[in-house]
């Protein structure tokens, strides 16, 4: 494992960081052919797609076994998408695998694999919270052999130039349990009636390609009812298959962030000066926040490793604390993490010629999506409650 971590993080540094100052000045799909030739290049040296089984060209790795190579890929914006890696990608593949019939796996995981195409995830509704994803107004109904889907999403990440949308919807209103009456269908973005509506602007970028967020509108968007995934109804249960080992991906890439932002404020804390003679590392202040983000760092590490152990031997269900206690403690450290470096940078930290500033824009979102700080906090301290006779 320590040498696949070395072939990835000796790929990133002499092929990759070289682009970071074009990816902060342009935008993504100008990156487009050098990044293709990139992928090109990690594909020979067999670094494509390490999270996949062995079958499907990966390395076969656990989720635990890809938590390090997912951290290097972290340390660059541009880590996971050269690797074939990067989110939604990543857990749709997952998903398709686990879930999707011969045909499906032939016309939608096999191209996604190769890097083909790309994909994106369609939940989140401008109208309800996001943080319960039982409640939203998306319907598919049935029409024959198909089905016809209305509704309204945002939050669709990727959308632009994906291939295909993974849309959830009602199918079954009637049913009486909240958890079974939404499925999980595959909608080509080409299909009459999807129509994407804008990549909406986050912290004054709207993005591109890879790096966007798409409000979309299905309109009597009409798709085969080949295209269902796994069972009528089981989208809810899918959906969360799915976003635990996803917040686990997350968390991963974030101590890459972090890991990345560490050293450059160590690098910068010996280098500039405070006076004639004195680098801003005498400053006792700049010391403390230097070990306070090792610990913090070191910590979420190992709290990672232990929810993505606990979710390759006993799955996602039973990891369901792990995960929510990883999910906003490390976004908490990464936070932090990335406030200090740009503090010890000064004016120069909060430009747009450090990457420091482009992550601490991006990744304010990291309390917010795959259910917020404030949701998986109070999951918690239910579930540890519950043990001391508490009923809520």
């Amino acid at each position: 494992m320590s040498n696949l971590v070395q072939k990835i993080r000796a790929f990133l540094i002499e092929e990759i960081y070289p682009l970071e100052q074009d990816f902060l000045r342009k935008r993504f799909r100008e990156l487009l052919p050098v990044l293709q030739q990139k992928r090109e290049q990690a594909k020979a040296l067999d670094l494509w797609t390490p999270h996949l089984p062995k079958e499907c060209g990966g390395q076969g790795l656990s989720l635990a076994e890809f938590a390090p190579l997912s951290e290097e890929m972290g340390r660059t914006p541009l880590g996971h998408v050269v690797f074939n890696c990067q989110a939604p990608d990543i857990g749709n593949m997952e998903i398709l695998l686990a879930h999707g019939t011969d045909e499906q796996k032939q016309t939608y995981l096999r191209p996604l694999i190769r890097g083909e195409i790309r994909s994106c995830f369609s939940m989140t509704e401008p109208e309800f919270p996001g943080s319960n994803p039982t409640w939203m107004s998306t319907t598919a109904i049935k029409d024959g052999d198909d089905y016809v889907i209305n509704g309204h999403k945002w939050f669709t990440s990727s959308a632009e130039g994906a291939a295909f949308a993974i849309v959830m919807a009602i199918t079954n209103p009637e049913t009486a349990s909240p958890h079974q009456r939404a499925s999980q269908i595959i909608v080509p973005t080409n299909a009459p009636g999807f129509k994407l509506v804008r990549n909406i602007s986050v912290m004054g970028h709207a993005g591109d390609d890879y790096a966007s967020h798409a409000e979309i509108v299905y309109e009597n968007c009409r798709v085969p009812q080949k295209n269902l995934l796994g069972q009528e109804g089981a989208g809810f249960a899918i959906a969360q298959e799915r976003l635990g080992p996803g917040r686990s991906h997350h968390c991963m890439r974030w101590i890459g962030i972090c890991e990345r932002a560490f050293d450059m404020m160590c690098d910068y804390a010996v280098k500039r000066q405070l006076a004639p003679g004195k680098p801003l590392a005498t400053s006792d202040i700049i010391q403390a926040w230097i070990a306070e983000s090792r610990a913090e760092i070191n910590a979420a590490r190992l709290m990672v490793l232990h929810a993505a152990q606990k979710i390759d031997g006993e799955g996602a269900h039973a990891a369901r604390e792990e995960v929510s206690l990883i999910k906003f403690f490390v976004a908490n450290v990464l936070q932090k993490v990335l406030d200090r470096a740009i503090q010890v940078y000064g004016g120069l930290g909060v430009t747009d010629d450090m990457l420091l500033a482009y992550w601490y824009r991006q990744e304010r979102a990291a309390r917010i999506y795959d259910g917020p700080d404030e949701v998986h906090k109070i999951a918690v301290a239910k579930r540890i409650l519950r043990k001391y006779g508490f009923e809520s």
